[in-house]
């Protein structure tokens, strides 16, 4: 092997321009390739392979309601439930208007249907409670249905003075409502956005959160062949969230989230920061480089040997998988580390030889009869550790280890031939003086005299801390390995607190006879807080409900709908406004207590109001009535309630129910906190016991977890046997398998530990460690393996070292990019890989040598030594 190698090294010497023109008109074709075939998917569902048998009822549930899984949803908030309706519905009836960008576009659980029969949605009791006190409010809705005005309005509230004033009702319990009208007028007086909730008022109790939000959900159009397919649909409900002036009309808010959001900013993150990230790290490789190597000829030609490689493994990968996954993208980075190894082993054993011998020619072969086999066994290791993956369910990450896999020979083989020819083209100059590290003899000499002693002491060390593996953490909840801090997830976990939003909700699809039976076994679970189905979406105990209704109707309806008063003039707001004001000092001087402090001060924000400009009442005006017209309408269409039956249920409804092969679903929300691994973990079980065929977002998150650790085992057994079998068909001899394969359990064990100890949990990112480590790791043990059956010794003040530390301070180099990514699984990914790193560092550079003790020449023949 090692004169096989030699005989191509010397043969791209003789032909080094030939050599480096071909390659570099190869690395430009494949760079133009790479830039135009460039592409990637976000959606961490398809890291997976979608064959399991729990991924096929994932796809088919997907494939069955694609206008849940291809949502995006704006979320509005402001300060009123009145403002934020009619901002949903203004922004609604805008996207709708657009059907090459929406499939659909409503508001979630609003349009007329619900808006005319909500009332029998509320308890019978509640409903009766409440058109009870509608009917006997009905004089009071009289007023201002036909005086809508700042008159109408003071009309009304001398109304209910006089209720006061005739005993009918407590002063102080108008506490409430006169201090709520005061606040909205100190807005308006103090120029601030102001709003009056009439709802609120009726209420008796503050808003809710879930209150004052709505949801918009529509169903884009997208376009798979942008690197953000939803991108066009948000732009244009941005846009029309603009044209609507929501912030201005409405005081609202707009957030996007929804998986197409989320799946967008994934993408956006990843890159966020990317382009900076790189030049650093560039700029921190070259600096690295000249650490190693001295001069700035090898430097260069190292420097263009990865570039090449880059770029040619970066074509080769994305013609082998067509687009890229959140994983495989950071081939690069791994390129950059182990690519640039080879390069360095090379580059470092060159030197050596030229400083013993001065030829540039004869130094290049020799540095490759030294390292060529050892370079070819570590880059077919490396190769098998990140293949090792292929055999697994891990479609995400065996897309990684294909791509990798195929780099590492991309990297070996142009260390082989256009490193070589680079470095004789440039000619560097002879090496003065000799490479290692000398000041570290005495360290040596330490492992040496006490290898016993570190050999015991690490194995035991590592053996103590097995135990701590029960609690090592696999977190494989997608949302944990999304940026907190981005738009889309931040909203998507503000709804994870609303009870009425179920985001890790399981999901059954069951034939139509069956949905009630089903519907009970799942509800009796203890692990399950409500299930829901299209059943539940027709209301019980109708008929009570609707004498309810109607009753009230027949009070309400003769005031609602007659006629409206001329609109007055701003003079007559103004002595309105005077007369309630007077109205309300004369009550107070009559009590005491809250009612009357609130009395106070309402009459003193209405003079003050009747004091000012037309501008100043016509703001009041703004903030008080177009709520009531808004609340005094849906009135009017909620008494017209009819009956709900199946039949009369919306056709979109019934489809957002009903899969088109006519199945049904069901919904099941967990109880707890949604947000616990432990508690989706119980409640999937739960479920999965009773019904096998649920899917949904807690089944996923659990047969992740569980599909992950089988992945996991399955790889790290493919990627030793495969590594072991390469060790012995080319060391011959179990022995020093084992003393290859040893120290890179150690680490592996090693790394692992720390993670348990520290509380760091392994994710569908961050396990790309393994065959990592097991690339590094084994690359590194068989540079030392190799030079210890040469014969070699004192490893630490070596050559060898010096090229191992700075590579694997390149490789940190370019993990550490990683970590500094904003996207969180991508920078725990750096994290993981970095620790990796030194706990496979210090087990080759310490450990090892520790381990092998003298070369087995010494030991043979201890006189010569």
């Amino acid at each position: 092997m090692s004169s096989l190698i030699a005989h191509i090294v010397e043969s791209c010497i003789r032909r080094a321009w030939v050599v480096i023109l071909a390659a570099g008109l190869l690395g430009c074709g494949c760079a133009v390739y790479a830039a135009r075939h460039f592409a990637i998917s976000t959606d961490v569902r398809k890291l997976l392979s979608p064959d399991l048998p729990w991924r096929q009822r994932e796809l088919a549930y997907q494939a069955a309601f694609p206008q849940q899984n291809e949502s995006i949803l704006a979320v509005i908030e402001a300060p009123t439930p009145e403002l934020a309706s009619a901002a949903a519905a203004a922004l609604s009836d805008r996207l709708s208007q657009q059907p090459t960008l929406f499939h659909s576009a409503e508001v979630a659980g609003g349009g007329d249907f619900f808006e005319r029969n909500k009332l029998l949605y509320l308890p019978t009791d509640e409903l009766s409670q409440l058109m009870q006190r509608l009917a006997t409010a009905a004089p009071l809705f009289g007023i201002v249905a036909r005086d809508p005005s700042l008159r109408g309005i003071t009309q009304l509230l001398s109304a209910v003075l006089q209720g006061v004033e005739i005993g009918r009702l407590p002063l102080n319990s108008l506490a409430r409502p006169l201090n709520m009208a005061a606040d909205t007028l100190d807005a308006v007086l103090a120029d601030r956005p102001a709003a009056f909730s009439w709802q609120v008022l009726l209420s008796g109790a503050p808003a809710k959160p879930e209150e004052l939000r709505r949801i918009v959900e529509t169903w884009p159009v997208l376009d798979y062949n942008a690197l953000e397919p939803g991108g066009a649909a948000t732009a244009a409900i941005r846009a029309a969230a603009d044209n609507a002036a929501l912030a201005s009309a409405f005081q609202a808010k707009v957030r996007l989230t929804g998986p197409i959001a989320i799946a967008d900013e994934e993408f956006a993150t990843l890159r966020e920061g990317a382009l900076r990230n790189g030049m650093i790290t560039a700029a921190i490789v070259l600096v690295i480089l000249w650490l190693a190597l001295r001069s700035p000829r090898i430097v260069a030609a190292v420097a263009i040997t990865v570039g090449v490689g880059l770029a040619v493994a970066s074509a080769l990968g994305l013609a082998l998988v067509g687009t890229l996954n959140p994983l495989s993208v950071a081939f690069a980075v791994l390129f950059v580390g182990l690519g640039a190894d080879f390069a360095i082993q090379f580059s470092v054993r060159y030197r050596v030889e030229r400083h013993e011998d001065g030829d540039l020619r004869r130094s290049l072969v020799d540095a490759a009869k030294w390292v060529g086999a050892p370079l070819t066994l570590a880059a077919a290791a490396a190769a098998a550790g990140f293949l090792s993956f292929l055999p697994t369910s891990y479609s995400g990450l065996a897309q990684l280890g294909l791509i990798s896999g195929c780099g590492m020979v991309v990297a070996y083989a142009a260390s082989m031939t256009l490193l070589p020819a680079l470095l004789r083209a440039f000619k560097p100059p002879p090496e003065p003086r000799p490479l290692g590290f000398a000041a570290l003899a005495p360290a040596d000499r330490f492992l040496h005299r006490h290898r016993i002693a570190v050999v015991v002491t690490t194995l035991l060390a590592v053996l103590a801390g097995l135990p701590a593996l029960v609690n090592l953490q696999f977190d494989f909840n997608p949302l944990s390995l999304r940026s907190p801090n981005s738009e889309a997830v931040a909203t998507l976990l503000m709804l994870s607190k609303d009870p009425t939003f179920d985001i890790d909700a399981a999901q059954l699809l069951v034939p139509p006879g069956d949905v009630a039976a089903v519907s009970k076994q799942v509800a009796g679970l203890p692990q399950v807080a409500r299930v829901r189905s299209l059943e539940s979406l027709i209301p019980t105990e109708q008929d009570e409900k609707l004498r309810a209704i109607r009753a009230a109707a027949t009070a309400l309806d003769p005031r609602l709908a007659g006629p409206r008063t001329a609109a007055p003039s701003d003079a007559q707001n103004v002595a309105a406004l005077r007369s309630a004001a007077k109205a309300l000092l004369d009550t107070a001087a009559k009590g005491e207590g809250a009612g009357a402090q609130a009395a106070r001060r309402l009459a003193a924000d209405l003079t003050k109001l009747a004091d000012g400009d037309a501008a100043l009442r016509a703001r009041a005006e703004a903030a008080f009535v177009p709520p009531l017209e808004l609340d005094l309408a849906a009135l009017r269409r909620s008494l017209q309630a009819q009956a709900v039956t199946r039949a009369a249920l919306p056709t979109d409804l019934v489809r957002a129910w009903t899969a088109p092969d006519g199945r049904a679903r069901v919904e099941v929300a967990p109880a707890g906190d949604p947000n616990d691994s432990q508690t989706l973990r119980r409640f999937a079980l739960a479920v999965l016991a009773v019904q096998p065929t649920a899917t949904g977002q807690a089944v996923e998150i659990y047969e992740w977890a569980e599909a992950m650790i089988v992945a996991f085992m399955q790889a790290g057994l493919w990627a030793l046997c495969s590594i072991a079998v390469l060790l012995f068909l080319v060391l011959r001899r179990i022995g020093d398998v084992l003393l290859t394969l040893v120290p890179l359990l150690v680490a592996g064990l090693a790394t692992l530990e720390i993670c348990a100890l520290t509380g760091f949990a392994l994710n569908y990112a961050n396990i790309i460690a393994l065959p990592v480590l097991l690339g590094i790791g084994v690359a590194f043990k068989i540079y030392y393996v190799m030079a210890w059956r040469r014969g070699e010794t004192n490893f630490l003040e070596s050559a060898l070292t010096r090229a191992v530390l700075f590579s694997a301070l390149m490789t940190a180099t370019a993990f550490g990019s990683l970590w500094l990514s904003a996207h969180p699984g991508t920078s725990s990914m750096g994290k993981l890989l970095a620790l990796s790193l030194l706990c496979t560092l210090a087990s080759a550079a310490l450990f090892q040598p520790a381990l092998m003790g003298p070369p087995r020449q010494a030991r043979l023949n201890p006189v010569s030594q």
